[in-house]
């Protein structure tokens, strides 16, 4: 018995069930396995674009804020960043004062980031009120500058003489800064 079929259809035959097996081998061997691996990896792409959104908000706002902080508070950083002049310092103060001194102290111990001078003055007062006008003044001066306590007022007649140390806060030029 002969059969109806043609060498060519058997061919293509064998040839469509090999590539049929074929697809169905590669299917289950490669595709569906990186198919579950896509799965899981697009979805921690998901969970890491979030977060990645969250942080950028968060710097955003941090940046909103530091910009708003720098903007309310810029006296205070161009004070840090000026270097201390003693000679323009007395020439700004002399006025509240009789007699005015700076002379710089050398630091005992750890006195990173700032210069210690002691200040002594005398002034022809009856009350020490010119003496916290010049506190006052301090506040608007170009340094940042601290009054170390104790502060000594010593009455002699109609003079009152004091004396007191203050640090004077100099940004070192190494420091961590954003600018």
């Amino acid at each position: 018995m002969r059969s109806n079929f043609s060498r060519q259809s058997i061919y293509l035959l064998a040839v469509s069930l090999f590539l049929l097996v074929f697809v169905l081998i590669f299917s289950f061997a490669v595709l569906i396995p990186e198919g579950k691996e896509y799965r899981i990896k697009r979805n921690e792409l998901s969970i890491e674009n979030l977060e990645l959104r969250q942080l950028n908000d968060f710097a955003v706002e941090k940046e909103v804020i530091l910009q708003k902080l720098r903007s309310e508070n810029l006296h205070t950083i161009e004070a840090l960043e000026a270097e201390f002049n003693s000679e323009r310092f007395v020439k700004q103060h002399r006025a509240s004062f009789s007699s005015l001194y700076v002379s710089k102290i050398e630091p005992f111990g750890q006195e990173d980031g700032f210069s210690v001078y002691e200040v002594n003055t005398s002034s022809e007062i009856s009350s020490p009120k010119g003496f916290y006008n010049f506190l006052d003044s301090l506040n608007k001066s170009d340094w940042v500058i601290a009054v170390n306590f104790p502060i000594n007022f010593k009455r002699e007649g109609e003079m009152i003489k004091s004396s007191f140390t203050m640090r004077v806060y100099n940004n070192k030029s190494d420091s961590n800064t954003t600018k």
